[in-house]
């Protein structure tokens, strides 16, 4: 019989390799799209549909997918949702309408709903301090964007379009078999059946974790939205083929996937306000270079007109592009750190929420792309719009933290002020004393606050019942 930590290990390898076959079939459109998009004659808002279809689906099923990991177990919602995409997966080879690929890219789609099982089935299987680097590990799985960045554009150049999804159905029937052979599932890992649906939706009345929603939109939303469109930039901005500007966009994908492990170290060694924090910065100064159009200018000089370009070059693109990938890969790590934290017993609810928030991003951020090159003609748009987004960010999270961490710096300097005294004098019961007495004066102080407020409440609303029964008795003497 295995052992706990072999389970542990053999849990966590599997969903990283489902989780990377899911990734993979996910983005797929961001290969076979160029060519569907040729064959099709499609505007650049058409696109960026046809790419963000499978994440419509893939993101509205998270939030359901999580709840039903919380209830059924991840391995068997894991298993069931892997098996669901293997035909309409095959079937894209066979599709010759747009509406065709729009309708099986919806289904192939629940593919991206894997995350949610996934980091759920994951943390249950680990301890609060090592929650955020296994499920840093098991989040690397987004390197199967980089995958398909590798291995599709060779098949289509070799073989044509149409036997990408075909390969892509015949590896996904391996990795759910071998699933199911090398997983477990523990008991003691499933939410009591007394647990109703509402009371697992309840969380979203916690404004927590809407800010969570937020940072995930543009982490992982983000980093969606430029997996499916990057090769497609590489193209029309800097003149690349198929095959090298999948290799460029790879050099984005691959390190945000695999430095989500190191991103869940980081937050488990720091915290993940201050991974988080450094996270929205770096992105706010790479995004706002990248944002600058290619631009040409001509000065007038005495000696005659003199043309300057201005904009990045394929290389310094490249390098911050890389380094957005890797803030992003810390970025998708911490936010989850969060959620381990403040929701335990409800993780798998939780990232069902936050990971829909991102899933819609990335769904959302492809149509936008397209949409704001069709309407500006500029391909840096898609930067000028991640941003904008990025500025939202800083600016939601200073706020929503300043209040916390003016608390705890209270608490901080009160814990001092306690310490300084006990250092002053020499009797350690009369510090004990004191500092009970004045938590207790603080816990008295709020109570009277909580009854003052009470009993004035129900004296007004006793005060109203009396005027309405005053009222009454002067309608029947009228009478």
């Amino acid at each position: 019989m295995a052992t706990q930590r072999t389970k542990q290990l053999s849990v966590l390898t599997m969903n990283t390799l489902a989780f990377t076959a899911c990734f993979a079939v996910w983005v797929m459109f961001s290969i076979i799209g160029i060519p569907i998009k040729e064959l099709l004659t499609l505007s650049e808002t058409q696109f960026g549909i046809l790419i963000a279809t499978p994440i419509l689906t893939g993101s509205v099923a998270r939030l359901p997918v999580g709840i039903w990991t919380d209830r059924y177990g991840g391995r068997i919602v894991y298993f069931i949702l892997m098996l669901c995409t293997i035909l309409p997966l095959y079937l894209i080879s066979e599709a010759t309408q747009y509406w065709q690929f729009l309708v099986l890219g919806l289904f192939v789609g629940i593919a991206g709903a894997s995350f949610s099982v996934g980091i759920a089935y994951t943390a249950r299987w680990f301890s609060k301090e090592k929650q955020g680097f296994a499920m840093g590990i098991f989040g690397a799985g987004n390197a199967g964007a980089a995958l398909t960045k590798f291995v599709a554009p060779s098949i289509v150049v070799a073989y044509g379009w149409e036997t990408v999804p075909q390969v892509y159905a015949v590896a996904m029937f391996v990795v759910v078999v071998l699933f199911w052979i090398f997983t477990y599932e523990d008991p003691e890992h499933k939410v009591a059946s007394h647990v109703t649906l509402g009371q697992q939706l309840a969380l979203l009345k916690d404004p927590h974790i809407w800010k969570y929603m937020q940072y995930y939109s543009l982490v992982f939303g983000g980093f969606v939205g430029l997996s499916l469109w990057m090769t497609k930039y590489y193209i029309a901005e800097y003149g690349f083929d198929l095959t090298h500007a999948a290799l460029l966009a790879a050099i984005f994908v691959l390190p945000s996937g695999v430095i989500r492990a190191l991103g869940g170290w980081f937050s488990d060694k720091y915290g993940a306000y201050k991974v988080t924090w450094w996270v929205m910065w770096i992105s706010w100064v790479c995004l706002f270079l990248m944002s600058y159009p290619q631009t040409e200018m001509v000065i007038k000089t005495i000696n005659g007109e003199v043309n300057i370009g201005v904009g990045l070059n394929v290389w310094a693109f490249t390098a911050l592009l890389f380094v957005v990938g890797i803030a992003w890969g810390f970025g998708k790590a911490s936010v989850f750190k969060f959620l381990s934290d403040e929701y335990p017993d409800n993780i798998g609810v939780a990232s069902g929420i936050v990971g829909l928030a991102g899933g819609m991003g990335g769904f959302m951020l492809p149509i936008m792309f397209g949409a704001l090159i069709d309407f500006t003609g500029i391909n840096s748009a898609v930067f000028m719009l991640l941003y904008g987004a990025t500025c939202v960010s800083l600016i939601w999270m200073h706020y929503t933290f300043a209040k916390e961490h003016q608390e705890k710096d209270q608490q901080i300097a009160k814990d001092h002020a306690y310490d300084q005294y006990a250092r002053m004098h020499e009797n350690p019961d009369e510090y004990v004393a004191a500092r009970a007495a004045v938590e207790q004066a603080d816990l008295l102080e709020e109570l009277i606050t909580k009854y003052s407020a009470a009993r004035a409440k129900a004296e007004a609303e006793a005060q109203r019942i009396r005027n309405g029964q005053t009222k009454g008795k002067s309608v029947d003497c009228l009478e």
